[in-house]
């Protein structure tokens, strides 16, 4: 009698559809990752769809500014946000724990929440463009689909890889939603993506381009507007975003923990307490 080990790449696929099922199952992150920012679309471009804004090379309909800027934000909290959250909860929940204990790599299953993040994103974004191509004019240009790809995973590769840094570094769950939601709230509304600030104070530039929420959202939507010229590649911006991720990469490796903190305390971990008397 012969068989066969499933391959690393079938252990993978496997567990991408596992955390996906998971994913789908919790209709409060389905809303706050994909939902919230179509409906942010929406009411941005009522709001202010009308107005135009200043590019390097003239004005730029404010509702297809809008559609790449929300995009990329749809992306980042579909791997940055959510991971900073999930891997926490189930490591308190002693699932991570578990999971160790079971004969399938950690690398494994390290991929398979990655590689689960990765699909919502590219969902999330594909999502995004599509109304902006129906509804508010989005130009797509063969010509520059593979910048807007390359930024795609280069994006969301830092931003996977800063979020399990997140989650590597903070003591509970509960630690992991505030940093998270505290993090990358604020940079949204100085690295334009709710807001297309034109002619910053300085102090304000500099947050923003420090960090690489900014950098993603311009060299995004330098793919899709027509006043960039093909291929519209922007190659230091992609740079200093993978740099980040390099680093993220680097403190997730180093930090991630398998066990729950002492501290940390779920529900589940509660029900499994006894009673006192």
């Amino acid at each position: 009698m012969s068989g066969s080990f499933p391959s690393t790449a079938g252990l993978i696929v496997a567990q991408i559809r596992y955390q996906l099922l998971l994913f789908v199952r919790v209709p409060v992150g389905v809303f706050f990752t994909l939902a919230l920012p179509l409906i942010m679309l929406v009411i941005f471009n009522a709001l202010f769809g009308d107005v135009t804004v200043m590019t390097d090379g003239g004005e730029w309909p404010m509702r297809q500014f809008y559609t790449g800027a929300l995009a990329v934000f749809a992306a980042v909290s579909a791997t940055y946000t959510n991971l900073a959250n999930m891997v926490p909860i189930r490591r308190d929940e002693g699932v991570l724990k578990r999971w160790r204990g079971t004969p399938l790599p950690t690398s494994v299953y390290v991929a398979g929440a990655v590689g689960s993040s990765v699909v919502i994103a590219a969902v999330g974004v594909v999502i995004m463009l599509g109304l902006g191509v129906v509804a508010y004019g989005l130009e797509v240009q063969a010509d520059k689909l593979p910048a807007a790809i390359v930024t795609f995973v280069v994006g969301v590769a830092a931003f996977a890889a800063l979020g399990m840094a997140v989650a590597a570094l903070v003591p509970s769950a509960s630690a992991a939603s505030a940093v998270a939601n505290a993090t990358i709230l604020p940079l949204a509304f100085v690295s334009n993506v709710f807001v297309a600030i034109q002619d910053p104070p300085r102090w304000l530039a500099l947050i923003g381009d420090i960090f690489p929420l900014k950098p993603f959202v311009t060299s995004f939507q330098d793919a899709f507007n027509p006043l960039v010229e093909a291929p519209a590649f922007n190659w230091p911006e992609l740079g200093f975003i993978a740099l980040w991720g390099v680093g993220g990469a680097f403190v997730a490796v180093t930090r991630f923990r398998w066990e729950p903190s002492a501290g940390g305390t779920t529900r589940r971990r509660r029900a499994r307490t006894p009673a006192s008397s």
